[in-house]
């Protein structure tokens, strides 16, 4: 078995996006037909998506989101600041762009 996935994540991503516009509506975890992609919903771009993948763990060490949501986290958990705060505002919080 090879390591990781046999094609690229942005493949990956769109597949499980298919699948899950292919579940019945009344089913746990179907996507609406009308919804946009999961990562333009996410408003990440694909780039970003393919970075994180790749680095998510040396990258992120405790709080992930947008730049806005993990310093309001910190605040209310009375942390000074997050370990990879700078890559949440630079992938999170950028506009989609490939």
């Amino acid at each position: 078995m090879p390591t990781g996935l046999p094609f690229k994540v942005q493949d990956y991503i769109e597949l499980v996006d298919w699948s899950g516009r292919c579940l019945r509506d009344d089913k746990r975890g179907a996507i609406k037909k009308q919804l946009p992609p999961i990562l333009e919903r996410l408003q990440i771009a694909p780039r970003h998506w393919a970075y994180m993948n790749k680095h998510f763990e040396s990258r992120f060490k405790s709080l992930v989101g947008t730049g806005y949501t993990v310093r309001a986290a910190c605040e209310h958990l009375g942390k000074r600041w997050a370990h990879g705060i700078r890559d949440c505002e630079r992938y999170f919080s950028s506009p989609i762009t490939s």
